[in-house]
């Protein structure tokens, strides 16, 4: 089955999208973009994400390409067309072209460029990473430092998964002047003593929409949450941990630089987090 995306106001077979080459997003990563689940057939923490896209364009002085209505529906649409009962909705906004390259912005009256499509995963919910857990390593983060703007400038951070595939991981947390800022594409997280740690909200790390719902799902159960600097060797040491993201929800971790924590499987805390989050967001989904 071939895909039916959108594109500028258009919906067409993925085998007919096309944008400018002179476009900024693929000459200079001028773009932002967003990812959102879908579950039952249903969209995920739709509103968190609309809003979070706008705070982006904002600091980029970037225009909107539309209404949040408008981008609900589109989403819906996607997910009618390419029948998505589980799966992900892919969102990229771009400064747009206006037929040349230059580091100078366009024009003001240069339309963005707004593409979204989706990405058929079956067992999303049901995932067999997260009932083994995951392996990290820890890398450099030699990031720009407004990584809160989820920009597509993603190399690095695929560069870090990359590196941990090579030392037989999943994933990499990135460490700055000492501290874990956060993972390649999640919000990172250990438990000890029955206590949450993860690092607090700056421009240091992305604002993530779930990061919010589970910490605010965590407080509600009555767990107890440290926003604060941790170190590597502070995760290595914990009773267990876990990331949190759009794509995976909460993802056990069960161990850091091979160093297995606990008894080396999916901690209790991360697994009820999980699945109080997905019971809850599936009830909200819209």
């Amino acid at each position: 089955m071939t895909r039916t995306v959108y594109v500028n106001g258009e919906y067409l077979p993925e085998t007919d999208a096309k944008i400018s080459i002179f476009d900024r997003g693929f000459l200079m990563a001028d773009a932002v973009y967003e990812v959102t689940s879908v579950l039952d057939g249903k969209l995920i923490d739709f509103e968190g994400h609309a809003v979070r896209l706008k705070r982006s364009l904002d600091a980029l002085d970037m225009a909107e390409p539309c209404t949040k209505d408008e981008l609900l529906d589109i989403h819906r649409k996607l997910v009618e067309l390419n029948e998505i009962n589980e799966g992900l909705i892919y969102l990229q906004v771009t400064r747009g072209s206006d037929g040349d390259r230059d580091f100078v912005f366009p024009s003001e009256d240069t339309a963005p460029t707004i593409v979204l499509f989706t990405q058929n995963k079956p067992g999303l919910a049901d995932s067999p990473a997260a009932r083994k857990g995951a392996k990290i390593i820890s890398i450099d983060d030699i990031r720009w430092g407004r990584r809160d703007i989820k920009t597509v400038q993603l190399l690095y951070p695929s560069m870090g998964k990359m590196m941990a595939k090579k030392a037989g991981a999943d994933d990499a947390w990135m460490i700055e002047d000492g501290y874990v800022t956060e993972g390649t594409s999640n919000n990172a997280y250990f438990v000890k003593n029955g206590t949450i740690v993860t690092r607090p909200l700056s421009n240091d790390i992305l604002h993530g929409i779930t990061r919010k719902a589970v910490l605010r799902m965590a407080e509600e159960a009555q767990m107890k949450i440290e926003e604060r600097l941790f170190t590597i060797d502070e995760a290595k040491e914990a009773d267990e941990a876990f990331t949190t993201s759009a794509s995976a929800f909460v993802m056990p971790v069960v161990e850091i630089d091979g160093v297995a924590l606990g008894d080396g499987t999916p901690g209790p805390i991360a697994c009820r987090l999980r699945e109080i989050y997905l019971e809850e967001s599936r009830a909200a989904a819209v």
